[in-house]
């Protein structure tokens, strides 16, 4: 499909409150074939998702340590992990150290799933994965592990107000840049 349609398509999805505020951009190198063009997402006319721009204000991870330590991130334990954890440690480990140990390996699985999440993104092309959200449904889109699809699924009309305040557990587990737009899709949508 030709970028224009595309673009055309992505944009005709976007919820009334992001219209003409949240638009798609691509460049493409026509004379260098080794190269491949940069699509970016602008957000007020302010480039907000493209990692390899150093002016986003949207933190991109390189090690798993700096989500580890990241203040951001809040990750919840439920009572089972504590239970599993208690289960491994068959009942040695103190109380209070249970759930500091749940959190520390939950925090581990988070941060290998985001760097992963990230290095895919780092490699893929933004025409396919804009395909591949235009053909399939938007609950897929949203459970997705791939952010690209998380972020067009977040701006999409589709998702309403109920459904978005629903997801506020499921998006503290995801990328800087997914909270990012949904949070603005919540202020857009004042709720």
């Amino acid at each position: 499909m030709a970028w224009s349609k595309m673009k055309q398509l992505l944009e005709s999805f976007l919820c009334p409150e992001l219209y003409g505020r949240v638009e798609y951009s691509s460049t493409s190198y026509r004379y260098l074939p080794d190269r491949s063009g940069l699509c970016y997402i602008t957000v007020d006319k302010k480039h907000v998702f493209n990692m390899s721009d150093v002016t986003t204000s949207i933190r991109w991870y390189q090690t798993e340590q700096e989500i580890k330590n990241d203040p951001d991130i809040q990750i919840p334990i439920s009572n089972e992990e504590i239970e599993a954890v208690r289960k491994d440690t068959k009942g040695t480990v103190p109380e209070e150290r249970l759930q500091v140990i749940a959190r520390n390996r939950k925090i581990s699985e988070h941060a290998k799933e985001l760097l992963s999440a990230q290095s895919a993104l780092s490699k893929s092309n933004f025409n396919v994965a804009a395909n591949k959200f235009l053909s399939i449904s938007i609950e897929e889109s949203i459970d997705s592990s791939d952010i690209l699809l998380n972020v067009l699924a977040l701006v999409d009309r589709r998702v309403g107000k109920k459904r978005l305040l629903n997801m506020s557990e499921k998006i503290k587990l995801k990328h800087p840049i997914v909270q990012y737009f949904y949070k603005l899709r919540l202020i857009g949508n004042k709720l």
